[in-house]
């Protein structure tokens, strides 16, 4: 499941002068997870520096549910089944992400954290539907569930269960080279062999800082 493209232009770098909390997360999502359950965890970014929260308020949430592609729409007026799912939403992202770090190092996975994605799996399903085609015939078919924030969630945990729970999901997984990065990502790249959550930021940076370090040695 790719539900945005991994060339889609996103802001990437943080301001050191940037006031905290946030008051709107939006001009910060971080669309370069390569699946949309690692785009989810990489709403918290700067994990191993600041730890900035962009799901920030429920209208947050429901605008980067719709932007991901898991809503038809933004909400016109915050509902209560956006406000009652905005915490439910980052305790799925953060045992995604626990998931994800014992994926990728030595950290065991936390039963709680399985239990919880897989509770959630239980919104992203569809349910017969039997209908009356325009041949005439009865047929049986398949409802999606209604468009909301607690079945947008439940796509999510799917995508993580698919990409977590089998050997060609998690050898995929990765996390940014950069130091001064905490992003998630997955590997397409036909050799397997990414390191950085994009080439032309942190990976750019990264020759650059190597090149800065060449010539202050040549010097």
């Amino acid at each position: 499941m790719q539900l945005r493209g991994l060339d889609e232009r996103t802001d990437l770098d943080l301001p050191e002068e940037l006031e905290l909390p946030l008051r709107s997360g939006a001009p910060y999502w971080y669309w370069l997870g390569g699946r949309p359950s690692l785009d989810l965890v990489n709403t918290r970014r700067e994990r191993w520096r600041r730890g900035v929260e962009t799901l920030c308020s429920a209208a947050d949430l429901g605008a980067w549910l719709h932007t991901a592609g898991l809503m038809d729409r933004v909400p016109a007026r915050v509902g209560r089944d956006v406000l009652d799912v905005l915490d439910e939403a980052r305790a799925l992202r953060e045992a995604i992400d626990r998931l994800v770090l014992a994926t990728v190092t030595p950290e065991p996975a936390r039963r709680d954290d399985v239990a919880l994605v897989d509770e959630w799996l239980a919104f992203a399903g569809t349910r017969p539907q039997l209908r009356l085609a325009d041949s005439g015939l009865v047929v049986l078919g398949e409802r999606a569930a209604a468009d909301s924030p607690r079945r947008a969630l439940g796509v999510l945990a799917q995508d993580a269960a698919t990409m977590l729970g089998t050997d060609a999901g998690r050898a995929r997984v990765r996390i940014c080279a950069a130091d001064d990065c905490s992003a998630r990502f997955y590997d397409r790249s036909p050799a397997g062999r990414r390191r950085w959550c994009s080439m032309r930021t942190c990976g750019n940076a990264a020759k650059a800082r190597r090149h800065r370090a060449r010539a202050r040695g040549d010097s």
